[in-house]
């Protein structure tokens, strides 16, 4: 890389110091060394262990979840697994709070989040999103008994809840900005929500199930969650009108390495073209909603 030349009108070029061209020489190569150091990082660690580290929110099904062996399953995981088999490597998974998976400045603990995650202004401060592999509906939900609530409308100074950290949450702030088909700015339908923010989605679930009103009247959820919650415990839930936004998910990475991104585009793009994603959407999902 070679550092931007210094341009003086020549009147002035005998007028700067020796000391301080000297200096300004030095701070350049630094800033030039710094860059070179961080390029490569995440790739040469994945390289040198033979490991990809994959964060995920571990109660989300059916994208991830535990599953009867006590191991961690679903649609991310099993796309994980793919990505980790095409670049050589072995699969781990890790699971912290939403709240240090989206806060960025992973040093080095993880490497990519193949986590359902949605871009917004505040994640893409401290993450990079490098490619989008598939759409899904968020959709509000209540208890089967409560029918008082027919859309989002119907809560204002309701408590409703969402998973802390979440595009879910984002969106009762009124505060989500995402992609919509038709190109148009997202819209809140509603006012004078009372957010209840959750560690996990599990434990919103547990909330709602006590009944509407006792801790929460409904909760924001993926669509997909959503319906395999409500075939878990029939007559429990149910999902109120149709979905509230179309979100888009992508793969994050940490910032300061553009090879492991660029080889993380690569290789989604692989997948997406020979039909694995597809694949693996059927599967989990019964659709194919992946990207194309």
């Amino acid at each position: 890389m070679l550092l931007p030349a210094l341009r003086l009108p020549m009147r002035h070029a005998t007028a700067l110091p020796r000391r301080m061209v000297f200096c300004c020489m030095v701070l350049g190569l630094s800033l030039v060394l710094s860059m070179v150091a961080q390029a490569g990082e995440t790739l040469d660690r994945v390289k040198r262990t033979g490991v990809m580290v994959n964060v995920v929110d571990p109660s989300y099904p059916p994208f991830t979840f535990l599953n009867e062996h006590n191991q961690m399953d679903g649609f991310d995981i099993d796309v994980a697994r793919a990505v980790a088999t095409r670049i050589g490597v072995k699969l781990k998974v890790e699971t912290p709070s939403w709240e240090i998976l989206t806060a960025g400045h992973w040093r080095g603990r993880y490497d990519v989040c193949i986590c359902s995650l949605t871009p917004d202004a505040q994640k893409a401060a401290v993450l990079n999103f490098v490619i989008a592999y598939y759409d899904s509906p968020a959709v509000l939900v209540t208890t089967a008994q409560n029918t008082a609530v027919q859309s989002i409308r119907d809560l204002a100074g309701r408590h409703v809840g969402a998973e802390q950290g979440s595009s879910y949450e984002r969106y009762l702030q009124k505060k989500l900005v995402v992609e919509t088909r038709d190109g148009q700015p997202l819209r809140f339908p509603f006012d004078d929500l009372r957010i209840a923010p959750y560690t996990s989605e599990d434990l919103a679930y547990q909330d709602l199930a006590l009944g509407a009103g006792k801790r929460i009247d409904a909760l924001v959820s993926n669509a997909n969650t959503a319906r395999m919650r409500l075939k878990r415990a029939p007559g429990r839930f149910r999902i109120v009108g149709a979905p509230l936004y179309l979100e888009p998910n992508w793969i994050a990475t940490d910032r300061g390495d553009p090879e492991w991104d660029a080889l993380m585009v690569r290789t989604f793009k692989d997948l997406m073209h020979d039909g694995t994603l597809a694949q693996l959407s059927r599967k989990w999902l019964d659709e194919d909603v992946t990207r194309h």
